[in-house]
């Protein structure tokens, strides 16, 4: 007997099922694990990275492995949620890379979108579709979907910096080519001093002394970069004043914060992380937390909100 006449004469459920399986079908109603549930699930945890640790790991790297070994001299925050041992969150990914004196990362392409922030050193530059950035502390860079990028040093010390990258989301949806320059490093055609590839610290920092403080009492002084930045990722920075304590939020946003200046803790359900200057917090979606600042502070948020509204699946609730 064949298997779709199997299935017709079928006597039982049991018999039923497994000659479904041989057809790839599956019985909706005996599914082993639910399709929909009432609100997200928590897979990834909140995490903390400390600056003081990533800064110590790059510089053992950078006596143990070149550029010409590694295409980027990066080192990837992964969050520990069982099996991962890549994604930061369930959409982006964030690495501490560093670069040496004299050095250059030779330039490629690829279809996700990427970005930096300084931490530390003067006179290292990106590269992208042929415009020299120089990149000096508290820069935030972008390099978005297929631009060719690549970096250099003409500095005398070590310069490190933060990448994010929506690579988690590209491997979801599977769109992922990847390119080398054909010349190995991109040549250069100009030097601008602004770009739509670049905001400025300083120009930021102005506008963060300006900005109105958010009436809700969330996220302090906020400044959007770009809007939004990159089609999957939205950038800010929020400033935040020693002893402001910020109401509980959730969201279903994944956001990434990096401490620009400061210090401060934040409690994510009932964990409480403290963080000073160039540490990185984990926020998963649809988990409630709060800042405490202990010193006045800025905070460099990275987050997947374009994503979630474009799809209608973004979603805020204040817990007090």
């Amino acid at each position: 007997m064949d298997t779709i006449a199997a299935v017709a004469e079928a006597r039982s459920l049991d018999e039923l099922y497994p000659r479904l399986n041989q057809l790839n079908i599956q019985a909706g109603w005996s599914k082993p694990t639910p399709s929909l549930w009432a609100s997200p699930r928590e897979n990834f945890v909140p995490m903390q990275w400390s600056w003081a640790e990533g800064k110590q790991a790059l510089d053992a790297a950078g006596r143990l492995i070149s550029t010409e070994l590694a295409e980027r001299r990066n080192l990837i925050l992964y969050n520990s949620a069982d099996p991962n041992r890549y994604d930061t969150l369930r959409t982006i990914i964030c690495a501490y890379q560093a670069i040496l004196p004299g050095e250059r990362a030779r330039s490629h392409r690829h279809t996700p979108n990427a970005l930096r922030l300084v931490l530390e050193g003067e006179g290292a530059y990106t590269v992208v579709n042929g415009e020299r950035l120089d990149m000096e502390p508290n820069d935030v860079l972008l390099t978005p979907n297929w631009c060719w990028h690549g970096h250099g040093s003409e500095s005398k010390t070590t310069c490190y910096w933060l990448d994010c990258l929506d690579v988690p989301l590209n491997h979801l949806l599977e769109p992922m080519f990847y390119e080398g320059h054909p010349q190995q490093y991109e040549p250069i055609a100009s030097r601008p001093k602004r770009s739509p590839f670049i905001f400025r610290w300083e120009d930021v920092d102005g506008q963060l002394d300006q900005a109105k403080l958010d009436p809700d009492g969330f996220r302090g002084r906020r400044v959007e970069l770009g809007s939004p930045a990159l089609p999957t990722l939205a950038l800010s920075m929020e400033r935040h004043a020693v002893g402001t304590v910020t109401r509980p939020l959730r969201t279903t946003m994944n956001q990434v914060f990096c401490v620009v200046q400061g210090a401060g803790e934040t409690k994510i359900g009932d964990q409480t992380f403290r963080w000073s200057r160039g540490d990185v917090v984990a926020l998963p979606a649809w988990r409630g937390y709060s800042h405490r600042i202990t010193k006045d502070a800025t905070l460099f948020m990275m987050t997947d909100q374009p994503v979630m509204k474009a799809f209608g699946w973004l979603r805020s609730e204040a817990l007090i």
